[in-house]
């Protein structure tokens, strides 16, 4: 890996990680509009604890060695959700799920190596 591929990579992680402590850390102090974005989905709020303990796992994963995949992976499943939550119930856009689903998968792939069968 080149010098920019690695600062760009810590680029990536620094942004993401950023984006989604702070939006798990919203979602698990109970910001009032992460609370009537969980009751538009429905599926009740214990799943907006889980998105919240997700994200910010996820977040921590992404410096923790031999981790990186496991934490990039989870965010970037968790970022599919978030787009289909988007497309077929809350509209309008999921442009910011989409970039940030772009941003876990590529720090997956520089970590994949890291997932089994791959080490």
């Amino acid at each position: 890996m080149t010098k920019f591929q690695t600062y760009g990579l810590w680029a990536l992680k620094g942004l993401a990680g950023a984006a989604f402590l702070a939006a798990g850390l919203a979602k698990l102090a109970g910001a009032a509009m992460m609370v009537a974005t969980f009751d538009a989905i429905g599926a009740g709020q214990w799943f907006r604890y889980l998105t919240g303990a997700i994200e910010v796992a996820g977040a921590v994963l992404l410096f923790v060695p031999g981790l990186q995949a496991l934490g990039a992976a989870a965010l970037a499943a968790t970022m599919v959700g978030a787009i289909l939550a988007h497309l077929l119930v809350l509209g309008p856009s999921a442009l910011p799920a989409a970039v940030l689903l772009a941003v876990t998968a590529t720090i997956l792939w520089a970590h994949r190596a890291q997932l089994p069968g791959r080490g």
